[in-house]
């Protein structure tokens, strides 16, 4: 607390990122970094760019980047808005798309958290839908948001930190029962499974897709993030990022990002291994008796059934391996648990062994 604060800081609830920890942890599995590294041809750009011209500033419509992405995604580049993270991204449209007076915003009661956060930093009001019993986003939950007064929708698809996915179809009746606000698909985790909704912008334009490049393209000390949406809905964030920051990627970011989204081969063989990974998980947690949930993420979501969650975090934390526990309401007895190498996965199995004994 500080006399000099702004009056809106002191109610503030900062988002809490996962641990990020100094000490000697052996396995890292607790903020969903990707198990393998970059494209060589993304380290080779950003080397390559390394040089005295970081003196200048970066193109401003980071326009390199724009075009590889509209080129990947099947779009025109007025229709990509790009950010430092897709967070940054996020924040835009918060502000910019989802303001709406005293209009509320429906999203999942579980789901990403700096969903929460932002809510709170615009003075947006949320409605929060429940997930179902099988911690689901049910679809017929949001047909009715625009005609009981809602400002906009969002979810993440696959959602976090439960892992669902939902189907095209689903995300289609979504959008036809609200045309006349924001529906925002936050796709963090879609490279490991799920089908984009991108494909839905031509036939939708109340839809907003975000992207990142820290998780399906091993990014993520990068910072690099974007949007797809309609020109029109593009333009207006472009209005709000051109107030805030005009610079927003840096020389390298642009670089290696596009030369990321161009290595196609390379992304395809290391994620199927992150899928690969994830189905062996999934199997050998449930043989030492953990509920898993279904996931299309990069991690699985998974409760213990003869253990406390928060005692296994902290005996794993012992043995050197970080996982993620939320103390939050329906979900403190799940681990969501971050997919390793095989490796990794293998040793984290045998450390559970030790746990349940």
């Amino acid at each position: 607390m500080s006399q000099f604060w702004s009056d809106h800081v002191h109610a503030l609830e900062p988002y809490v990122p996962g641990e990020q920890p100094k000490e000697n942890i052996l396995i890292k599995l607790n903020t969903n970094e990707h198990a393998y590294g970059p494209s060589p041809r993304a380290l080779e750009a950003i080397q390559i760019e390394t040089t005295g011209d970081l003196r200048l500033y970066p193109a401003p419509g980071s326009d390199i980047l724009v075009r590889a992405i509209a080129s990947t995604q099947g779009v025109v580049a007025d229709q990509v808005f790009v950010g430092n993270s897709s967070d940054e991204v996020l924040a835009h449209i918060f502000n910019g798309l989802l303001r709406r007076g005293d209009q509320p915003l429906w999203l999942p009661d579980i789901t990403y958290s700096f969903y929460k956060t932002y809510c709170r930093f615009y003075d947006i009001e949320p409605h929060y839908v429940a997930l179902n019993h099988k911690f689901e986003i049910d679809p017929a939950d949001y047909v009715r948001a625009q005609q009981e007064g809602a400002g906009g929708i969002i979810f993440a698809n696959p959602n976090a930190p439960t892992g669902h996915c939902l189907s095209l179809e689903s995300i289609k009746e979504i959008l036809q029962a609200n045309p006349e606000i924001p529906v925002v698909v936050d796709e963090a985790y879609i490279d490991f499974g799920g089908a984009s909704a991108a494909s839905l912008l031509e036939q939708h334009p109340n839809l907003i897709v975000t992207r990142t490049f820290s998780k399906g393209y091993a990014l993520a000390g990068l910072r690099v993030g974007y949007a797809l949406a309609s020109p029109e809905m593009i333009m207006g964030l472009q209005r709000i990022k051109d107030s805030f920051n005009s610079y927003p990627l840096d020389r390298l970011a642009q670089v290696g990002a596009a030369a990321a989204i161009a290595d196609t081969d390379y992304y395809q063989k290391v994620n199927q291994q992150v899928i690969d990974n994830r189905e062996y998980l999934h199997k050998a947690l449930e043989k030492l008796n953990y509920e898993v949930l279904p996931s299309k993420a990069n991690f699985v979501f998974a409760r213990p059934l003869d253990q406390e969650a928060k005692t296994v975090f902290l005996e794993l934390r012992k043995q050197g391996i970080l996982v993620r526990y939320f103390e939050q309401p329906r979900i403190d007895q799940y681990l969501r648990i971050t997919v390793g190498t095989r490796e990794q996965c293998e040793a984290l199995v045998k450390a559970l062994q030790k746990v349940t004994i």
